[in-house]
């Protein structure tokens, strides 16, 4: 397993884009600040400048590729044959994804301290009591821990879909509607049959709205689940979404 992880690991870094990608995050994380710096600073922090989005973004760009692009090319074949069995190549796969995913997320938090000290932001307080009953940057922290759940249901999707469809360009596709479009589906459609919500509310679309309800708990009110329920949904969907896409690559024929 040890081999297999640092196989993949030197594979994955090896990509430029793995390099290159993140520089996404940091321009849109400066892009909030100049925006909303001095109108909603607290806020601001507390969502590590808006960095949420820019890391969903950065995962379906360079993650999308770790089972795409080898059936593609037909590498898959080479790595399977080194392999023990297909299970270690999936976890070898998803043990890389998700170091990186966290990697994206300490980054992020670095920068937010970092554009803290800059203009671009109005001075705070980071002991002072802002959301949740916590200081700010607990705030900060926490909903950090609570975007790497939410960032780990995307890679549940981007692992499910990568080993459906072989292209590439398909499957970064389909998870950027994923993440930037599920969520609205969602919405429009328990707000016009609010009588299934009950049973719909559990939608994995819905999910997606973790990050976004944890800063903003006006988005109850469409998401129809507490903050307990969408974490607990997260996670189920995430452990749901890696097992059937790793049923899928064990059953699948190169």
């Amino acid at each position: 397993m040890i081999t297999g992880i640092y196989r993949e690991s030197y594979k994955f870094f090896h990509k430029r884009v793995a390099w290159f990608a993140p520089e996404i995050i940091v321009f849109l994380m400066m892009a909030m600040g100049l925006s909303e710096g001095h109108t909603q600073p607290q806020l601001l922090i507390m969502t590590g400048f808006g960095s949420s989005e820019g890391i969903l973004l950065t995962l379906i760009i360079v993650a999308s590729s770790i089972f795409s692009m080898e059936f593609q090319n037909h590498a898959i074949l080479t790595i399977l044959y080194k392999a023990p069995g297909k299970w270690h190549v999936y976890l070898a796969k998803l043990i890389v994804t998700f170091g990186y995913n966290v990697a994206l997320h300490l980054l992020a938090l670095l920068v937010t301290f970092g554009l803290s000290l800059t203009p671009i932001i109005k001075p705070v307080d980071w002991s002072a009591v802002y959301q949740h009953g916590q200081p700010l940057i607990i705030n900060l922290i926490a909903t950090t821990g609570v975007d790497v759940l939410t960032s780990s249901l995307i890679i549940g999707f981007i692992f499910l879909t990568s080993c459906l469809i072989n292209s590439n360009a398909v499957v970064v596709t389909l998870n950027i509607a994923v993440v930037f479009m599920g969520a609205f589906i969602s919405y429009n459609f328990l707000l016009q049959n609010q009588r299934l919500a009950s049973v719909f509310r559990w939608n994995p679309f819905n999910m997606v709205n973790l990050t976004k309800q944890y800063y903003n708990a006006s988005m109850v009110q469409s998401t129809y689940l507490n903050n307990v329920q969408l974490t607990l949904g997260t996670i189920a969907y995430s452990f749901v979404l890696l097992i059937a896409g790793y049923l899928i690559f064990r059953k699948k024929r190169f």
